[in-house]
């Protein structure tokens, strides 16, 4: 087997993994989820979990990096892309509520940066959500340089959409009468207007 292929086994088994405890932990909560618990639900033994992660705190951390990284690549994709300035943000939007759409266990789980994190991990997400809302931030002046947007509080303009994107894995339902790209459209349109 090459080394390739093995790298992507790899990376798919520890994203089930990650899945299932996101399940498990969003249901159930952090400290009352066992690491034997999601080992038996992808019918693995407790010492295997351990060959892909070194402790129940990594696995919470890679959780978090599931959402982060991808959103982050997600941005800079759209932030380089050749779309209008007045389209990026709203692009944005589309693609990352569809995106916590399709992750809503792991957006769950990723949203409650509690005391469980030691300070090296807490860093990490930190600095990585640091990043992100650098470049959201970024979009926002973009926006605004170009008059696309008014002159505003770009700090503040990005943490009400932000709060408004992220709120929607408290109440967003499958049979809830509007398909994902329905809910992504129709968010990124209100919230868009923040900006005018």
């Amino acid at each position: 087997m090459s080394s390739s292929l093995r790298e992507k086994k790899l990376a798919k088994k520890k994203a089930d993994i990650l899945r299932a405890a996101s399940s498990i932990i969003a249901e159930k909560g952090y400290e009352r989820t066992t690491m034997e618990e999601v080992a038996a639900q992808l019918l693995m033994t407790k010492g295997s979990m351990y060959y892909y992660f070194k402790s129940k705190e990594d696995l919470l951390f890679e959780c978090h990096m599931m959402v982060v990284e991808p959103s982050i690549e997600m941005i800079k994709r759209i932030r380089e892309s050749d779309l209008p300035t007045e389209e990026k943000i709203r692009a944005h939007m589309k693609e990352y509520i569809l995106f916590q759409i399709s992750e809503k266990a792991m957006f769950t789980v990723a949203g409650k940066l509690d005391q469980t994190f030691s300070e090296t991990y807490l860093e990490q997400i930190l600095k990585k959500r640091d990043e992100y809302n650098q470049i959201f931030d970024e979009l926002i002046e973009e926006g605004v340089d170009k008059g696309v947007y008014r002159k505003l509080d770009v700090k503040m303009a990005r943490i009400m959409i932000l709060s408004a994107l992220n709120s929607i894995q408290l109440w967003y339902k499958p049979n809830g009468g509007r398909t994902p790209e329905q809910v992504a459209e129709i968010h990124a349109d209100y919230l868009v207007r923040i900006l005018m």
